[in-house]
């Protein structure tokens, strides 16, 4: 399978070619363990998993690394404000270390209940620490950084290709500079590599420059280069890294070891809500859990997250999200009325879907257009083939397509008028109305009927 993917440093779709032909090796930017990862962050991780499993459906092996944040990021992506795990420990009592293994590991619960296989090495920063010291002291022995009063910084003027995959001129930051805190930079846009820890610092270990902490992009070009080598084939992340924190891993990586450390630079898009930016500012950043709260599976929202390309903003509204919930039972709904027929489909049909879903995920990882593919195919006449073959495609989708609803009864002959009132009470349940649910299943028992609620609707039989 030929895969095409589109590198953001060279702006095109480009023929995918490994550094060896039968591994790939990649590097995904992972969380900052402070706070709790929203469905926003999630989705960035959909696309990671849909990335890997691609590479897998190829042919290929993979060795993915995906790296923990637990120190050096600043309230702002630059060099600006207190560290995030210091604030968040100062604002719970608790140390950074309690606060970063409790909200790691109900990220890796977040990524099993939406079917995302765990990278082959998940690092943590400071357990990493060796070796970003390592690093700023050859970048300092090169002349591609200084030192000033608070720390260490990379000078990006050193490396005359700083800009290449954000596309920003040097020149124009330069120009439109606000006056700076830290009057040492040389360019506004210096970024730092290790920062001097003030004594009241919770986090902090020895250096050749005293007691400090490690800046937030040179964690990832420790780790990637500890974990994968250098040169890899992909590193992914989400499009907000790419003025800064990329842009950054990059000058620093390629001043370190002479050479292009990274093949593919491959960035999802944003998630909106209802149109608008979303944040935890704004207040509208949910929990998977949350949405779980509300009666939407991890499946629903993992759904919901493959009908968009991830290259494409996608815009989250109930709504939406709804739509996605009853489309996805109606997949599973029509798979299994497949499952259960005996009928054979020809082999040369089930080739011409088959070449079109290769097709779809080879060209940029095409998801919504494979989906579409396989509602396609379901119109066909009722095969097993055909769920065998969606099946198979699950590999790539991860929507647990496997997991069948059982088989429905049939349906009783029912009064009209207990029919109206169970589907009256199918609109109450999905509004969430319980107590009118309540007294139309009553009515429905006066009736001399029982109601059982489905994966798809409900269920009447005679009392």
């Amino acid at each position: 399978m030929d895969l095409k993917f589109y590198n953001t440093l060279t702006r095109k779709k480009e023929d995918f070619v490994p550094i060896d032909p039968k591994l790939v090796r990649m590097y995904s930017c992972g969380p900052t363990v402070y706070n709790y990862a929203h469905i926003g962050n999630m989705r960035a991780y959909v696309f990671m998993d849909t990335l890997r499993r691609v590479l897998t459906y190829a042919g290929y092996k993979v060795k993915s690394v995906m790296n923990i944040t637990d120190v050096g990021h600043l309230l702002s992506d630059a060099d600006d404000g207190e560290d995030k795990m210091e604030k968040s420990a100062r604002e719970q009592k608790k140390t950074p270390k309690e606060i970063a293994d409790a909200i790691s590991a109900q990220f890796f619960d977040d990524l099993k209940a939406l079917n995302i296989n765990r990278p082959t090495v998940t690092p943590k920063a400071t357990d990493n620490i060796p070796e970003m010291i390592e690093i700023v002291v050859a970048l300092l022995e090169k002349g591609y950084a200084y030192e000033t009063d608070d720390g260490i910084y990379f000078s990006v003027e050193k490396f005359p290709r700083y800009g290449q995959l954000s596309g920003i001129n040097l020149d124009d930051q330069k120009s439109g500079a606000r006056v700076e805190v830290n009057d040492q930079k040389r360019h506004p846009a210096d970024f730092a590599l290790w920062k001097k820890a003030q004594p009241n610092h919770i986090q902090q270990w020895d250096s050749p420059w005293g007691m400090g902490f490690p800046g937030w992009h040179i964690e990832c070009t420790a780790m990637s280069n500890k974990y994968l080598g250098s040169p890899f084939d992909i590193h992914t992340g989400g499009i907000d890294h790419i003025p800064i924190h990329h842009e950054n891993e990059i000058a620093q990586s390629e001043c370190w070891l002479d050479k292009k450390c990274v093949n593919y630079w491959m960035h999802g898009e944003f998630m909106l809500f209802d149109g608008g930016k979303m944040s935890k500012s704004l207040g509208n950043c949910y929990l998977l859990s949350q949405l779980n709260e509300m009666g939407y599976s991890a499946m629903d929202f993992r759904y919901f997250c493959l009908n968009t390309h991830y290259r494409q903003k996608l815009n989250f509204t109930f709504d939406t999200l709804a739509a996605s919930k009853t489309a996805y039972n109606r997949l599973l709904t029509l798979l299994r009325q497949h499952f259960d027929s005996d009928v054979r489909t020809e082999e040369r049909v089930l080739k011409a879907f088959d070449d079109e879903f290769n097709a779809a995920i080879s060209d940029d990882l095409n998801v919504p257009m494979a989906l579409g593919v396989l509602w396609k195919m379901l119109k066909l006449p009722k095969s097993k083939d055909v769920c065998l073959l969606a099946q198979k495609w699950d590999a790539v989708f991860g929507l647990n397509l496997d997991k069948l609803p059982q088989p429905e009864k049939q349906q009783v002959n029912a009064p009209q008028e207990v029919i109206d009132l169970a589907e009256e009470r199918l609109v109450a349940r999905k509004n969430k109305d319980w107590a009118k649910s309540d007294e139309l299943r009553a009515k429905i028992k006066a009736s001399g009927y029982d109601v059982k609620d489905t994966a798809t609707g409900y269920e009447l039989s005679k009392s």
